[in-house]
């Protein structure tokens, strides 16, 4: 999608080490909307829960409150944030039956559910799909309620960042 130029507008956390990004982005081509991480969750859960704006301390100060609306509560400054809510989101399970109930792995729970929840339209991808009532009702995470289209990808490329490190004297 980066490479067709179908995004206009990146709300990230972190935007790693994608050279066609970087490109695009101080090329002036696409919109970049730095979000701390934790303010990022909460816009996602905001948005799924149908909450339309949430105040915050964090980014108050900085380039993140910049022409944001500023509020004191109790003698302490906070930053109002809107709710994202997504047209489409894009997410990543481990497991669907075929009716949209998901099961993920590990740290896909920190932020799949509040980005599947938040969508407008959500499309998951899951390495396995599994007839309903094969998944214990204990072990889904989000109700397939939030699932629009499921994409069967059973053998998805895993790729990690790359952690490096500067070698310090002495050590």
């Amino acid at each position: 999608m980066l490479s067709q130029k179908k995004i206009k507008k990146m709300i990230s956390s972190y935007v790693g080490e994608n050279k066609e990004f970087e490109r695009q982005y101080l090329a002036g081509e696409l919109e970049l909307d730095f979000t701390p991480q934790g303010t990022l969750a909460e816009k996602l859960r905001a948005g799924g829960a149908g909450i339309p704006a949430f105040f915050t301390k964090t980014g108050v100060g900085t380039m993140v409150a910049e022409g944001k609306e500023l509020r004191e509560f109790d003698g302490e400054t906070y930053v109002m944030e809107r709710a994202l809510v997504p047209d489409i989101s894009l997410v990543k399970a481990h497991v669907a039956d075929k009716a949209g109930n998901l099961q993920f792995r590990l740290t896909a729970r920190n932020f799949n559910p509040a980005a599947a929840m938040a969508g407008k339209l959500c499309i998951v991808e899951v390495e396995h799909v599994v007839e309903v009532g094969e998944l214990q009702p204990d072990s889904i995470h989000l109700p397939g309620i939030y699932v629009h289209r499921i994409v069967h990808n059973p053998h998805p490329e895993k790729r990690i960042e790359k952690r490096t490190i500067t070698e310090k004297a002495g050590v």
